[in-house]
């Protein structure tokens, strides 16, 4: 079947609303001439059984150069092929100091395709960020969807918490607001993300004192995912006490990293994380902008 290219980019504009039509979509655009990169890229399958939720990760990301730009073109490859709808952007969503005027040549034209195709990034504060006006304007910007500097979302059965981990934060609010926002949670899945590491292997390292604060609440409230910039690098640690911690902060240049103990995979290659929820299980991959999966991972709905 031959598509024209009218026809394929309305199509397109569909397949985010069922994953049955994603799988029709996945079908014909295989044939398509808008497609002709896809050979070197991830398999499409859009449709998976008793898949709940797919989202992506990216950080430190708001140059505007060709790395961004680079990193972003894979994310919308992988988003047609793979329809998802949400980004956890995890901070230094402008550099180098949070200024909005900024916001068209840093977010909306390098994500525009996905910005399009109603992919809506849910952000929070990074050190860059908080350089003009302590990153007011960008927790107001409505593309960034923050309802505070810190705030809940969620997608069905899983609950996303996002932290301001800057040294000027409301920590003694922030804290307590977390721990009971964790107590309250019924869902099976708990994610949190903020800008800096708890534990890393770049150039920053592991933060003790993020280690003290928040590993015992996370271990408690059965968080089974902490995800971070900050750290120009890709890393993964193995389950550290239940809790699996994702550095993805290569959206846009990259650092030298490399290993610890609990180091399953690190990489300072350019690229994103892509995560598939199910019921018992989240599948992670490292994507480059090759647009090739680089590191696979489990997290266990409960793990030690």
């Amino acid at each position: 079947m031959k598509l024209k290219r009218r026809q394929f980019l309305f199509l397109s504009s569909l397949s985010a609303i069922g994953t049955g039509l994603g799988w029709i979509l996945t079908r014909q655009s295989n044939q398509s001439a808008d497609f002709a990169e896809s050979d070197k890229a991830i398999a499409a399958n859009p449709l998976k059984k008793g898949l709940l939720l797919r989202f992506v990760s990216v950080a430190d990301t708001g140059t505007g150069a060709k790395g961004q730009y680079a990193v972003a073109r894979a994310m919308t490859l992988y988003q047609k092929q793979n329809p998802y709808d949400l980004v956890v952007l995890a901070g230094d969503n402008i550099y180098n100091n949070g200024e909005i005027e900024k916001i068209g040549e840093v977010f909306e034209r390098p994500y525009g395709e996905l910005l399009k195709r109603g992919v809506k990034f849910q952000a929070c504060l990074g050190n860059h960020d908080i350089r003009t006006a302590n990153g007011d304007l960008e927790v107001k910007y409505p593309g960034f969807n923050m309802k505070g500097r810190y705030y809940t979302f969620s997608r069905g059965n899983i609950q996303f918490f996002a932290l301001d981990t800057n040294g000027n934060a409301d920590w003694k609010n922030q804290l307590t607001w977390l721990e009971k926002e964790l107590s309250l949670s019924k869902a099976s899945w708990k994610v949190v993300f903020g800008h800096h590491p708890i534990y890393a292997s770049g150039v920053y390292g592991s933060n003790a004192d993020f280690i003290k604060v928040f590993t015992p609440l996370f271990q408690k409230y059965s968080v089974q995912l902490y995800i971070n910039g900050h750290e120009h690098h890709y890393e993964r640690t193995r389950s550290i006490n239940g809790t699996t911690y994702l550095i993805c902060g290569a959206g846009a240049g990259n650092r030298p990293v490399g290993k610890n103990e609990w180091t399953e995979y690190s990489t300072s290659n350019l690229s994103f994380a892509a995560y598939e929820v199910y019921a018992d299980r989240i599948e992670l991959s490292g994507i480059g902008t090759d647009n090739r999966v680089f590191d696979r991972g489990v997290i266990k709905l409960k793990s030690t």
